[in-house]
């Protein structure tokens, strides 16, 4: 099963740090496609040894109506 899964890229320091947003997985690379790359390749080694439990949450978790916005807040 194919699974599209949602990312999140930040920089800190010298190194891209990208979030998985659906699962607790996160990966880092020197540029933003290294970061997304070994996020990639942690996100298969998770799925490959996931319960059918986490499976089960990620299929359904998945929707094409994702949204990721920025909010700004403070006083």
């Amino acid at each position: 099963m194919l699974y599209k899964i949602s990312a999140a890229v930040e920089k800190e320091g010298k190194w891209y740090v990208s979030h998985c947003l659906e699962l607790q997985v996160t990966s880092q690379g020197e540029t933003i496609e290294k970061s997304l790359a070994n996020l990639k390749e942690a996100l298969e080694l998770y799925i490959k040894h996931a319960s059918h439990d986490e499976l089960e949450h990620l299929r359904k978790s998945h929707t094409e109506s994702t949204l990721i916005a920025t909010v700004t807040v403070g006083s």
